[in-house]
This record gives C-alpha cells, structure tokens and sequence, in this order.
C-alpha cells in the first residue's frame, strides 16, 4: 500500500532570469500569471481520473507539498488561495504536512505571507545564493544582504521558523575568502537548513553562451575554477558540521530534527506528484512504478489542446492520432527500480542498505553490481562494508561519475528479463 504522497507545484515565474538559468522559467505580466493559476488548478482537478487512465495509484493522503520555481512568491494571496482550494478538493492534507515555499528575498508580499500562513505554509527556502552584494548582483539577483537579513527576521517575526537558505558555490567574483563569509553569514543567521549547491552553467544560459564566445558582459571571466569551487565546496561541508548542521544529501545541510520531508521523498524513491510547467512524477503502478513529466513549453502548457501534460491528456480525452504530442510516460521496472535505488540512496549521507536492496531485489541482483562497486571503492569514492555503501566525501564531488561507473551491465540484465 502506497504512503502519502508528495506534491510538487511548480510557478515558472521570476522578476529577472539569473544569468546562469536555463529552467523552464520566465518574466511575465500578470494576465499571464493568473491564466497560468487557472490552468493549474484544471490539472490539479483532472488528478484523480488521470491516475487511472495511466494505471498508476494516487493516494488522497499528502504529507508534503513543495512550491518550486521560478519565485512561487510572486503569486499573489488569491491565487495561492485558488491553487490550495483545489489541492484539498482532491487531497487529503495531513494537519502536520510540511509545506514549502521557494522565495527570492524581497519578493514576498505581506498579503501573499498572511494568507500562505493561514493555508499552513510551515516552511521557506530562500534563494540567497551569496552573502555578497557584488556576486549575487553578477548573476541578475536584486536582492542585497541586508534585505537577505531583514526578510529572514520578517518571517521569524510571522512565526515560521523551518527556514532554509540556498548558496551557491562558484559564482563569477567568488573567492575563498567571499565564499566563508557567505557560509559564515547562512550559519549566523541560525537558519535550520542549509544547501550548497556547486553553480552548474548551462550552455544555453546567458553566462553560458558568454563562456563559450568567451564575452565580458555577464563576467563569464570572473567564474572561479571547478577545481577551486570543489574546494570550497569541501571547506563549507567542515564549516556547517562544526556548526551543528550537519550534511545529510549531497547539497543539503540541517540542523537535528530540520531535513527536508519533501525532498527526502525524491532520494528514497517514494511517491510524489507535480504540477504546472515541467513538473515531474513518480507514482506506484502495481509492483513497479511510472515517471512522468510535463512540457516545458509555457505556450503548451497553458493550451490544453496542443500539447499537454499526462493528467490533462486523459481530462480531454486526447488521442495522439489527433496530432497531439503525447507526453512520455516512463516505466520503471525492476531494474530501473534496483539502479534508482542505488543511485539516489547515495545521494544521502548515510548511503545505501544493501540488506534492504536484497530483501527488496534479490541477492543475486546485488551481487552482480558488486564488482562495480568494489572498483568504485578501491578509487575511494565509495566506502562500503557488509551492511551498507556511501559515497566519501570525495566521491560526492563527483558524484555523476560515480553513478556512471556503477550503470549495471547490460549482460547481468539479461538474467533478469
């Protein structure tokens, strides 16, 4: 029997792009953005029919629901009325649900605050990014560090107190120096959790497009080495443990009692539901499990007819003879499931249960992923012993290569067929 399950709604909206993103996020007017909320609260509707239509279960019962961008923010009191009224009408929101909101310092109204409290927001991320006005103006923030300061005693004041504060390692003007100040500041602040993410440039971003013509305007020549940011990176994970928040995912830091309840659903596999622009699902379906996403497409998105979403497929009875593009819908089976398992367990600090991967896939399965990992070890990027494995620290460095290393032969597959 499936758990509760974890929603995702994704608001694709922002004051100003960062120079450095490439997420299915813009600038748009109001009209837009009500439109938007309408186009939602549809999708949220056609849930329940829609989870039958592609077999898969979606329980009524929700313990998370996590506000993700772009600056959910953004949205005015009314239409996050609009959004949770539908959400309830469909789910059965547990009274002790953590739910997130993902905020931009300096873009939240005290009309949009009053009423997300009074719909049970118990939970901000705030995107800082740096400390340090110079590097996060690099990169198209507006905020400042003393806004930074005066939103998080805002919300304090307001009486939520799960905050967390996002930084970002490797930005254009960074150096060692402005980097500890930045993890200094995140820790004075006394926000609960805290996550540190290694800056990632896509190269059709405006920083990444400027790195590769190698231009000046958005200070692609001012981004510290991989090798320096990596080192960083290391020297905050020391930083935040002396200081009692303590890493327990690849990017995230919290103090006893403060992860994520959300995001833990993603790394150990259990089931979560998105809507909106790109969001993406994992639901059960009998002994295996479907992922599904939506268009990155804002014109698609919000024009039900021309290329919808999984859930509003089945709400319009769509065919794709009709010359609709039919989103995918992946099956994950049981091999997909065993390297999921592995692979997002060792995002967390505490790594993988191989007892729990037997018990749940078979020795045998466990057993031919064995020289893999055994190779992994001997690099010295995974600590393993009889009960469990874990990437070192140094393996979460590169942690991509890890799990490229540790894909299943296509061979040992075969017997499982």
């Amino acid at each position: 029997m499936a758990g509760p399950v974890g929603v995702y709604i994704s608001v694709p909206f922002c004051k100003a792009k960062c120079t450095f993103c490439n997420f299915a996020s813009g600038v748009f007017g109001g009209e837009r953005m009500q439109q938007y909320v309408e186009r939602l609260c549809v999708e949220i509707r056609a849930a329940r029919t829609a989870a039958q239509g592609l077999n898969v279960s979606l329980p009524r019962a929700v313990d998370t629901i996590y506000f993700g961008g772009g600056t959910p923010s953004l949205l005015s009191g009314d239409q996050f009325g609009q959004i949770f009224q539908h959400l309830r009408g469909e789910f059965d929101v547990a009274a002790d649900a953590e739910i997130t909101l993902e905020c931009a310092p300096g873009q939240l109204s005290d009309e949009t605050l009053d009423e997300l409290l009074r719909q049970g927001m118990n939970r901000i991320s705030f995107g800082v990014q740096s400390f340090v006005d110079q590097e996060a103006a690099a990169v198209g923030r507006l905020h400042t560090r003393l806004q930074c300061e005066a939103e998080l005693a805002r919300v304090r004041a307001a009486g939520l107190k799960e905050i967390n504060v996002d930084l970002i390692v490797g930005l254009p003007h960074q150096t060692e120096q402005s980097w500890r100040y930045s993890v200094e500041q995140a820790i004075a602040c006394e926000a609960p959790h805290i996550s540190v993410y290694l800056l990632e440039i896509d190269e059709e971003s405006r920083l990444g497009r400027e790195m590769l013509e190698q231009g000046t305007r958005y200070s692609a020549g001012a981004v510290p080495t991989e090798d320096e940011a990596a080192d960083w990176y290391s020297q905050a994970c020391v930083l935040l443990d002396e200081a009692g928040v303590h890493q327990y995912e690849i990017s995230n830091f919290a103090r006893r009692g403060h992860r994520s309840r959300h995001n833990l659903k993603y790394w150990e596999r259990q089931p979560y539901v998105g809507f909106g622009l790109d969001a993406h699902s994992m639901l059960h379906a009998n002994d295996g499990a479907v992922r599904f996403a939506n268009t990155s497409d804002l014109d698609r998105y919000l024009n039900k007819v021309a290329a919808a979403t999984p859930f509003q497929l089945v709400e319009s009875e769509f065919k794709s003879d009709q010359g609709v593009a039919v989103p995918e819908v992946d099956i994950v089976g049981r091999n997909e499931a065993f390297e999921e398992s592995l692979f997002l367990g060792l995002r967390l600090v505490e790594g993988v249960d191989l007892n729990k991967l037997r018990s749940q896939f078979g020795d045998a399965m466990v057993k031919d992923a064995m020289p893999a990992l055994l190779e992994v070890c001997d690099a010295g990027l995974l600590r393993m012993n009889a009960d469990s494995v874990r990437l070192t620290p140094q393996g979460r460095l590169v942690s991509n290569e890890v799990f490229s290393r540790l894909l299943v032969p296509e061979a040992a597959l075969q017997n499982y067929l």
